[in-house]
């Protein structure tokens, strides 16, 4: 059936390659209609209606439809309409399955981990040939990465178009060790730089302050770890505070390539003690793994948490709910904790261009053809400008000299009203395609992205602006070491690697997760007399379930990348 499909598919491209050709003035929306061809980003390009249907293994709670402010000029401009299905229900990897199982594809998807998946069951187009007959504006895009596209070492078809900014600078930092301002103020804006140091800033406080303004009990520290945000909240921030970038569930010795699961990693161990002691001296939030995300959010918009571990993303909607109702010092500042002082927090070390999570068209696609030019178009300096800037004169101005600036007014719903403004706008919503990242310049001098150091500040509160300046700091990120402490990974980020879908490493990955589900709770949670117990029972598991074999054959797939990429 794979073979067949694709072979139908193949076929079908060459027949509507060949009526185009031979001039077919059709109206069906089966075939490009454009009425001119220019791949520029040219407002005059005009095309029939057309809906393609996209299923996103991510979840977007404003998402506009379409009917956006941007999203109605894209449409105008292209004449496609795209209808988005989100995971319902079950998770992303169930969305995926079912649609390997029925064997019934979109126009379009965007799989997360799952790209192995619809891979080996042939789902996928090799979108090579189309970048380079009708992609101009992608192909300039990714430029000298476009070879990092690849598959495999072994299957050098390019599958998905990559949604990582390329030659991405970053200005900000979004993660780390969270404090409401007002507990820095107070205690006369400390050095935060260690466990120790943050816990004996929370501790302080709670003594001094035991409640809120409405008489509510103080929470020190609280953890969204009741749903899958247990990796966000409370095993990623393990490999940070102990030196370790991003590589996902593993640690990769950066010498060798070798790979252990990093909660393996002794120095994490010491991390998860400290957890545990936060538990036992009562400065844990006791409902951290029990809570559903609502009910993490409702708590930090109460203004009753003092310290959160999580990235800003996260937590963003409760404390825009604290800045809506005047509750600014309640917000937060963020922070590079580490366990101790000989560790660096390697949040900011270099992948090179990663290549990661990507868009693809698959090959029950009605117009491959048309899909690729609406991709080209977002990729276009044009489609660029609309999709990050938004609409001249209603989101941005430009000034005499040519450079674009966001209003006031726009710039404060942007930072205080974020989801209404998305919605509304269409602002962030249409990142389904080849991007330039942050930090880098178009041709009429100005970035592409609005999130730069200007903007970046523009957007800061003022007790953000009050508590860097003790700091001596400009931004949140200029209190992280420098981009330059460490040596770009070879590989990348491991979290863009995925196994074969046959492997039996998926199975034992699976089991790793539920097993870490299970004892990471349970070790933060438990007496500190028992806690090695509790954590040797974890390490033992895991062994049981053959995670070195899972975590050699990982290796191996990092040192192919290694090898891929170096040549």
């Amino acid at each position: 059936m794979k073979k067949v499909k694709m072979g139908l598919s193949l076929l079908l491209m060459m027949t509507m390659l060949f009526l185009a050709a031979c001039g077919n003035n059709s109206n069906s929306t089966n075939t490009p209609s454009t009425t001119n061809n220019s791949t520029s980003g040219s407002s005059e390009a005009t095309q029939e209606p057309m809906t393609i249907s996209l299923v996103s293994g991510d979840v977007n709670p404003d998402w506009d439809k379409n009917q956006s402010e941007i999203g109605k000029v894209i449409n105008e401009k292209t004449g496609i309409t795209v209808d988005v299905q989100f995971p319902v229900g079950g998770s992303d990897a169930d969305t995926f399955a079912l649609m390997v199982a029925s064997d019934e594809y979109p126009d379009l998807v965007m799989p997360k981990g799952n790209t192995n998946k619809l891979v080996d069951a042939g789902a996928l187009l090799d979108l090579r040939p189309l970048l380079e007959e009708h992609a101009p504006n992608l192909m300039k895009v990714y430029g000298e990465y476009l070879d990092r596209l690849v598959y495999s070492s072994t299957d050098d078809s390019i599958y998905t178009l990559p949604l990582d900014g390329v030659g991405q600078t970053y200005f900000e930092a979004s993660g780390g060790f969270q404090l409401q301002h007002q507990i820095l103020e107070s205690l006369g804006y400390p050095e935060i730089k260690t466990v120790e140091d943050y816990e004996s800033a929370i501790k302080t406080y709670i003594e001094q302050n035991p409640k809120t303004e409405d008489g509510q009990p103080r929470l020190g520290l609280s953890l969204n770890g009741g749903e899958w945000q247990i990796l966000i909240s409370v095993t990623n921030p393990a490999f940070y505070a102990t030196g370790a970038p991003d590589d996902g569930e593993y640690y990769v010795n950066q010498e060798n390539y070798e790979v252990i699961m990093h909660y393996q990693r002794a120095e994490e161990r010491e991390y998860f003690r400290w957890l545990n002691h936060m538990n036992d001296i009562g400065l844990l939030d006791p409902e951290s793994f029990v809570q559903k995300y609502d009910q993490y959010k409702a708590k930090v918009a109460s203004g009753r948490v003092l310290g959160l571990i999580d990235q800003a993303w996260d937590y963003q909607e409760a404390e825009n709910a604290l800045k809506a109702e005047g509750k600014i010092d309640s917000t937060y500042a963020r922070f590079p904790v580490t366990l101790d002082e000989t560790f660096k927090d390697a949040s900011f070390q270099g992948t090179g261009y990663i290549a990661g999570y990507g868009i693809g068209i698959t090959i029950d696609a009605e117009d491959p053809v048309r899909i690729i030019k609406y991709l080209d178009y977002l990729a276009s300096d044009e489609g660029q400008v609309l999709v990050n800037w938004g609409i001249e004169g209603v989101h941005y101005t430009v000034d005499a000299d040519g450079k674009r600036s966001i209003p006031a007014e726009v710039q404060d719903r942007k930072a205080n009203d974020a989801s209404n403004f998305r919605k509304e706008t269409g602002i962030g919503n249409y990142w389904m395609s080849a991007r330039y990242g942050d930090g880098v310049l178009d041709p009429s001098g100005n970035y592409y992205t609005t999130n730069f150091p200007d903007q970046i500040v523009a957007a800061y509160s003022d007790a953000d602006k009050k508590t860097l300046a003790a700091y001596g700091a400009t931004t949140y990120k200029d209190l992280w070491p420098a981009d330059d402490e460490f040596a770009e990974r070879a590989y990348g980020a491991g979290w863009t690697i995925n196994f074969d879908t046959a492997s039996d490493a998926n199975v034992i990955f699976q089991k790793s997760q539920d097993l870490m589900k299970k004892y990471i709770p349970q070790a933060i949670l438990t007496d500190p007399a028992n806690f090695d117990k509790v954590y040797d029972e974890f390490m033992a598991e895991l062994d049981k379930i053959g995670v070195s074999k899972m975590t050699d054959e990982y290796s191996k797939l990092i040192k192919d990348r290694v090898e891929m990429w170096s040549n």
